[in-house]
């Protein structure tokens, strides 16, 4: 821990991840084993490999986001718990967390949702004030080209899966790290939206006028419910996962690979 830290009176156990975050990491671990191994119902341990995994990817947009503010001098987000990866510390848990799980399981969309609160006074610049909103979209895009790696190098190829829910060996791995990798995708492309209240908007808020921000903070409590209703029209929807799609082959996710496995974990549907 540096010297900048220590002396502002921050302690070092806010920087050590939360028992909460270990014990989301190690679901990812062990399902992602059952998984591969085939345990018991693979399309449970698909979703429990998928739904940690997604929650994982949450903790580290939300810490995207409380360091880059933290080092941009809003050191109350080490109080506030925001830097021990904890989901439970943040500010609407029910945005947060259990809303974009029901995006994920039903929907098939990484939903944002508005979590770490940020108290801008203490932020002295625009730029900062964007990159503190840009870290944790930059965080899935970082994610996302990392889970790809393993189907550039070949991974998945050849896989079946049949309708009577069995798969070819490590196949149902492969479709469930597909599908994470798509979740990815959807909730870079949804959180560079310059939607207002959201990540991509309030990238572009410090940089409008007074007038326009006014506007903005008027319309800003909003955007979650704009988006949602957005993504509800049908023709909307259809121009959305067309861009998802084209961006997941762009870093060499197999056509609809990350689909597959999204419908793959709905352990409770027919797979005929």
């Amino acid at each position: 821990m540096s010297s900048f830290q220590l002396s502002r009176g921050t302690p070092r156990s806010a920087f050590v991840p939360s028992p909460v975050f270990v014990g989301i990491l190690a679901v990812v671990a062990v399902s992602a084993w059952m998984t591969w191994t085939g345990s018991g119902n693979v399309r449970v341990d698909v979703f429990l490999f998928v739904v940690s995994g997604w929650v994982f990817s949450l903790c580290l947009h939300e810490y995207a986001h409380a360091i880059v503010a933290y080092f941009s001098g809003d050191l109350g987000v080490a109080e506030r718990g925001y830097l021990r990866l904890n989901p439970l510390k943040y500010t609407h848990p029910v945005l947060s967390i259990v809303l974009p799980l029901i995006a994920v399981i039903l929907g098939g969309i990484g939903l944002p949702g508005g979590a770490v609160w940020v108290d801008h006074a203490h932020i002295n610049s625009k730029v900062k004030d964007s990159l503190i909103s840009a870290a944790g979209p930059l965080t899935n895009v970082v994610f996302a080209l990392l889970l790809a790696i393993p189907f550039a190098l070949g991974g998945g190829d050849g896989i079946a899966i049949y309708a009577d829910g069995t798969t070819s060996p490590h196949a149902a791995f492969w479709v469930a790290l597909a599908a994470l990798a798509f979740l990815q995708v959807t909730a870079s492309l949804l959180n560079f939206l310059p939607v207002p209240g959201l990540d991509g908007g309030n990238i572009v808020q410090p940089w409008l006028s007074a007038p326009y921000q006014r506007a903005y903070n008027l319309f800003a409590p909003y955007g979650f419910l704009l988006l949602f209703v957005l993504l509800w029209q049908s023709r909307i929807n259809v121009w959305f996962f067309t861009a998802v799609n084209w961006l997941a082959g762009l870093i060499g996710i197999p056509d609809d690979l990350g689909q597959l496995g999204l419908y793959f974990m709905r352990f409770w549907s027919d797979l005929s």
